[in-house]
This record gives C-alpha cells, sequence and structure tokens, in this order.
C-alpha cells in the first residue's frame, strides 16, 4: 500500500457525493475516481473533487486500496464481491445488501482475501451516539421515532430497512442480549412498501425496545431515548444533543434529580465513519462497524419485515 491511500467511491448520487466530498479532503487520502452508470454525474463529481470519473466499478481494477459503496441496495452485492475478492477493502451502505445469503457472501469474501468489510451505520458515529455509549450501564427501556418526510430515493426497500435500521444498529450495541419476541406492524401508504412501521422488541434480558420509523410524516424527527435504573438519557441525532438525568439520594427522604444536557463536540458523523474506515484498514484493526455486525442488523430488520407480512 502507497504512503498516500487510494480510495474510490462506486454510486456518487445522494449519499455518495458526500462520501466523494468528505474522502477529497482527510489527510493522507487520495480520491482516485468515482464510479457511476450516471455518465453526466460522474463526470460532475469527479470535477468538483478533482478526480478520475468512471462509468462501471469494473474499471477500478488495480486502481484503489479501498472503495466505498453507495449504490442502490439490490446492487451491493453485485459491486462488492468481485472487490472483496480482489482483496479490496469495502465500505458499502446499509442496509448491507437484500439478503443474509448475500451479506453472508460479502463476509466470506473478505475473509478469504483478507480485506475488511465495513457497512454505513452512520448513527453509531453520531458524537451524541458515542458519548450516551458510555453512560449507558442496563437500559431498561428504550424508545426510539425516525421520522422523515416523503423522500425521493430509497423507495425498492420498506422503512424498516431504509430507515429503522439505523437505530436496530444502535439498539443491538447497546442491549447485550438475544431478541426473544417481535410484536410489529406496517403499512404501505404512498407505496407498495411499508412506509411506516412501529416496532416493539423485547429482549432477554428483559429490555424492550419501541421503534417507530416513518417516511411520510409531515415533521422531522430523530430521536432516542433509554431508560435505566435512577437514569435517562435523551438524545437528538439530528441536533447531536445528548441530556443525562440521575436519581441522586441526599441526606433527606426525598432524592433529588440531577442533570441535563452535556456538551457534545459535534462533527459529521459520515466524516467521522469514513474516517475510521480508511484508519482501519490502513492500521489492519476492524472497522468500529463491520460486516457481522452489519448482518446482525440486517436479520433483525428482514426478521421484522417477515413478522408484518404474517400479519
Amino acid at each position: 500500500m502507497s504512503d498516500s491511500f487510494r480510495v474510490a467511491v462506486v454510486g456518487v448520487g445522494h449519499l455518495g457525493k458526500h462520501h466523494a466530498r468528505i474522502l477529497s479532503s482527510l489527510p493522507g487520502v487520495t480520491l482516485v475516481g468515482v464510479v457511476d452508470t450516471n455518465r453526466a454525474r460522474a463526470d460532475e463529481i469527479a470535477s468538483a473533487y478533482k478526480t478520475r470519473a468512471l462509468y462501471a466499478s469494473g474499471e477500478l481494477n488495480g486502481l484503489a486500496d479501498a472503495v466505498t459503496i453507495a449504490v442502490p441496495t439490490e446492487l451491493h452485492a453485485e459491486v462488492a464481491l468481485p472487490l472483496l475478492n480482489a482483496g479490496v477493502s469495502v465500505l458499502v451502505e446499509k442496509p448491507m445488501a437484500r439478503t443474509l445469503q448475500e451479506a453472508d457472501a460479502m463476509i466470506a469474501a473478505a475473509a478469504a482475501s483478507g480485506a475488511f468489510l465495513a457497512v454505513g451505520h452512520t448513527e453509531r458515529f453520531n458524537p451524541a451516539v458515542q458519548m450516551a455509549a458510555s453512560l449507558l450501564s442496563d437500559p431498561r427501556f428504550i424508545e426510539v421515532h425516525r421520522l422523515g418526510a416523503f423522500p425521493e430515493r430509497s423507495l425498492d426497500i420498506d422503512v424498516v430497512l431504509d430507515l429503522m435500521i439505523h437505530d436496530i444498529d444502535v439498539v443491538l450495541s447497546i442491549v447485550r442480549a438475544e431478541v426473544d419476541s417481535i410484536e410489529a406492524v406496517g403499512v404501505p401508504v404512498l407505496t407498495p412498501r411499508i412506509d411506516i412501521a412501529n416496532v416493539r422488541l423485547r429482549f432477554a434480558n428483559g429490555c424492550i425496545a419501541n421503534l417507530t420509523a416513518s417516511r411520510i410524516s409531515r415533521d422531522r424527527v430523530r430521536k432516542i431515548r433509554f431508560f435505566q435504573p435512577a437514569g435517562y438519557l435523551s438524545i437528538d441525532y439530528a441536533a447531536q444533543k445528548l441530556e443525562a438525568w440521575r436519581l441522586v439520594k441526599g441526606a433527606g427522604p426525598m432524592p433529588s434529580i440531577e442533570g441535563g444536557e452535556l456538551p457534545v463536540p459535534n462533527e459529521e458523523p459520515l466524516k467521522r465513519e469514513l474516517g475510521d474506515f480508511v484508519q482501519a484498514v490502513r492500521n489492519t484493526r476492524a472497522p468500529l462497524v463491520d460486516g457481522t455486525q452489519g448482518r446482525r442488523a440486517l436479520a433483525l430488520a428482514t426478521r421484522i419485515v417477515e413478522k408484518m407480512a404474517r400479519l
């Protein structure tokens, strides 16, 4: 590997263009190319970030040490597998793949070639989430609301795989127990796919998580709250704000409640995610969210969708 870490982006649409923007500015990183089947888009993004425009991922052969993939979910495995088989490390956007079989094939390819595989669960890199994780010990109840306006993209997948999977990954990273039971309801409102969903997860350790995701709401809300013995934490993902409250027993008969908003060092989560991926590959360590964790979130999201289909 050269001193300058060579990276490329496949798919430079709504999200991939931000991959290109950030990677082009990271120290020690050279953005060697952007790939998109839409030639005009590839040319535009390549020009903006002074790199090479390519029109098929096969053209990357030998050019990059690592690649980030931000194409539609149905193409994730098709694009990732040849790269992983060739020993090129890959960060693929969430959801990791269409199916668990595709996810397993990607994990196996990375293991066989020695490449690293990361999955783009960006909220894990949200500074408020990372600060909260150190304050959480035994959450008993978790409440999540992720509501957004109707999008012009990602309509090929259910809202569970599009939006809720962010929070599924966060919850699974904090609750270290198996899911015992799932109650779920989903409604297709504006598309043939599920547009609004509510899920209640019961874990083996007794914790319950209630998650709501919608892509047909007027207001945009992205919040998660944790309740644990003698403590409460609230995160506003979008504002990167964290509040923490705790019960304090004093000398008197009544305890007091102390806490408030904690200072959070605001930074773009995607920048943290891409920085972690680059450092993981360069330092030969596992990325924060690797293929196994991406598969775990996909597996639970798939169980939720299947549960809704049986109703």
